[in-house]
């Protein structure tokens, strides 16, 4: 199986991003239906919408960093964390575009190095 190539995830991850709400909401599902048990979706829930809960954060652990994007009043701050042996040795802020190619990079560099993300990454492109 061929490894999807940078340009095809990062288009893929960023398919929804004009409206941000829509593409938390999308990209937590993609995350979730693609790296099952690796992900950490964290949800809100709403006063007044009874039933709604929407993403308040997703978090990714990929090789020596962690991904994460906060979701606030239709704002998001992305982060990049780089971790060794589960310490935090330094936090980035990055612009969503730049954390989206970020992530993208990561995706495509595990999916290189092991057939479980290889196939977890081909889910996230269908």
């Amino acid at each position: 199986m061929e490894t999807p190539d940078f340009d095809l995830v990062a288009a893929s991850l960023r398919a929804d991003s004009s409206d941000l709400e829509a593409f938390v909401e999308a990209l937590a599902a993609k995350l979730e239906a693609s790296f099952p048990g690796h992900v950490t979706i964290e949800r809100k829930g709403s006063r007044f919408v009874p039933g709604a809960r929407p993403v308040r954060r997703i978090s990714l652990p990929l090789g020596d960093s962690t991904f994460e994007l906060e979701h606030d009043a239709g704002r998001v701050a992305c982060f990049r964390r780089a971790v060794v042996r589960g310490i935090a040795l330094r936090t980035e802020e990055l612009p969503l575009g730049d954390w989206i190619d970020s992530l993208s990079t990561a995706l495509v560099s595990e999916a290189g190095s092991s057939e479980s993300a290889r196939a977890a990454l081909a889910k996230l492109l269908q």
